[in-house]
């Protein structure tokens, strides 16, 4: 089963200076029990992409082809407000990368945990008590005392637990995870990856995961999506994109990768460029004013071609997969 198909996603805002295409004909799928990743520079659309799928774009913003079909039933694009609140919280949750944000500083842990359970019939006991319950799943310790505590009162890495175990508390289908690891030291990031891995497993929802670590996505997920100025510029497992990236854009970003530093280097490497105003798109390949292996052909926008269980990538060399790899 599809928890989440999105076909030919556009997405559009209205500005000053103009229509600015903020994604451009996105497809992917998230299927059952599945985590995906999402990886890009910042500005390559992961957060529009987020606010499209829980209907929280702008007053600017629009819709503007695609679809997003939930569970197999609704078009996320198309649902009215009501019906949207329906879903979020409830078969829709998100994890945001700051909890002290998320957290609200004036209520107690217990109380946020229990007014979230307002569409149960349970009675404030019970839902107390599951609140404590699912505390202990995320492994913080004396769960019940710590109900009465405020946000303030916990480290970064706490409440980051107590943010997923909120989001987790109605056993969504769907947990949008907004790089949740970005404001953790190392061992918490680690300990985090591990307990979204342990949680997903248990609950059996599925994850789209939204990280700039590499390492983190190799890690947690079994799909990966990249994508750059709004649109896929590659898909597939895990171990396809990260064996044989298919579209320069991704090898490019595999070199940037701190850990694959072999010595000490007083620069860290980059990709030359910026990504392109998306109110002025290139009319051909997104990518090719940055590419190492741009040709004429590249004048043109390139299709999406799809290989061996899935895999896709958005490029004319896509077939050669060699030539996608950064030399020197």
């Amino acid at each position: 089963m599809t928890v989440l198909a999105v076909d030919g996603l556009t997405v559009e805002f209205a500005t000053e200076r103009g229509t600015l295409t903020a994604l451009r004909e996105v497809s992917f799928d998230i299927p059952e029990r599945s985590i995906v990743g999402v990886v890009g520079e910042s500005g390559c659309g992961k957060s529009t992409l987020i606010n499209a799928i829980l209907g929280l774009l702008a007053d600017n913003g629009d819709v503007a082809g695609g679809s997003m079909i939930f569970e197999g039933q609704h078009d996320l694009g198309q649902i009215g407000p009501e019906a949207m609140r329906a879903l979020r919280g409830q078969r829709i949750a998100t994890v945001f990368q700051d909890p002290m944000g998320a957290l609200n500083p004036v209520l107690s842990v217990g109380r946020q945990m229990v007014n979230i359970q307002y569409r149960s019939n349970l009675s404030q006991r019970e839902k107390a008590a599951r609140a404590a319950g699912m505390l202990r799943k995320v492994r913080i310790p004396d769960p019940e005392r710590q109900l009465d505590r405020f946000p303030h009162e916990f480290s970064g890495g706490m409440k980051q637990r107590i943010a997923i175990a909120m989001a987790l508390m109605m056993e969504p289908a769907l947990l949008i995870a907004d790089e949740p690891t970005t404001a953790l030291d190392a061992t918490l990031e680690v300990a985090t990856i591990e307990l979204l891995h342990d949680l997903q497993r248990d609950i059996g929802c599925s994850i789209l995961f939204i990280s700039h670590h590499l390492g983190v996505i190799a890690e947690l997920c079994d799909q990966v999506i990249v994508m750059y100025a709004g649109e896929v510029v590659e898909r597939g497992t895990v171990r396809q994109i990260f064996h044989r990236p298919r579209h320069p854009y991704t090898a490019k970003l595999f070199e940037c990768d701190p850990a694959r530093l072999h010595g000490r280097s007083r620069m860290l490497p980059t990709i030359p460029g910026e990504v392109p105003d998306l109110r002025a798109r290139p009319k051909g390949c997104v990518f090719a004013p940055r590419c190492h292996r741009v040709t004429e052909q590249c004048g043109e926008r390139p299709p999406a071609q799809t290989f061996e269980s899935g895999h896709a990538a958005l490029c004319w060399l896509a077939d050669k997969p060699e030539l996608a790899e950064v030399q020197g």
